[in-house]
Order: C-alpha cells, then structure tokens, then sequence
C-alpha cells in the first residue's frame, strides 16, 4: 500500500513524523494520519515528501498492488497456468482471510458430525 511504502521509506531515512510534518507545514498528528491513508496527500505534498525522501514520486504515490490468480479447472487435462501468485497483497486482506477461512473449517467440522449423527439414526 502507498502508506505502508511512505511510512517504510520514511523509517529507513531516519526521519521522525514530527520532521516530516514540518516539511509539509502541518502538525504531527496531522501527518501520522495522512501517513495512515485517513487523510488526504495532495500533489505539492507528494512532491515534497519525495524530495525529502530522495526518490521519484512515483516510487511512493503509484499504487503497484498485484493480485494474480489462476485456477486449475479440472475439466481441462493441461495444468499449465495452474499456480496461484500473490503480490503486494495488504496484511489486513490476508489476516480478514485466514479469518473466514477458520470460520469456515469450524462448520464444515460441526456439518461433517452432524451428518454421522444423522447417518447413526438411519440405521
């Protein structure tokens, strides 16, 4: 994410937010939000906040997320292309993920023996 590569690149410069905060004219909390995405960042402040960094704009501000997926379809017998790649995918997505995914375990468990106490009764 855009804040996650200012935030980063800001910290490898040993530069603290009150600094930067300077440099743009605002105050610190000010900056730390905008750092966090909750406010925005105009053109002239990138163009700052580059120079202060000492890299392209584009290196912080261009958004590069790249998501890829491919899905082996079983109704084909070439597995070419079949890999999943992931890319600059943000924690948060990831964590909200493994989330669903748990939850999901947890019923398909609570199904499967709900299902033997069915098939049990049958008999």
């Amino acid at each position: 994410m855009v804040q996650e590569k200012l935030k980063s690149l800001r910290k490898e410069k040993g530069i603290s937010q009150e600094n930067m905060a300077k440099i743009l004219g605002t105050d610190t909390s000010n900056y730390s939000r905008k750092e966090r995405g909750e406010v925005r960042i105009f053109d002239d402040e990138w163009e700052k906040l580059a120079k202060t960094l000492e890299v392209p704009i584009d290196e912080i501000k261009v958004e590069n997320a790249k998501i890829s997926f491919q899905y082996d379809n079983s109704t084909f017998q070439d597995h070419a292309g079949s890999n999943i790649n992931y890319s600059n995918i943000p924690d948060f997505f990831i964590e909200t993920q493994k989330k669903y995914i748990d939850k999901l375990e947890k019923e398909i468990e609570g199904l499967r023996k709900e299902n033997e106490t069915l098939r049990l009764k049958i008999k």
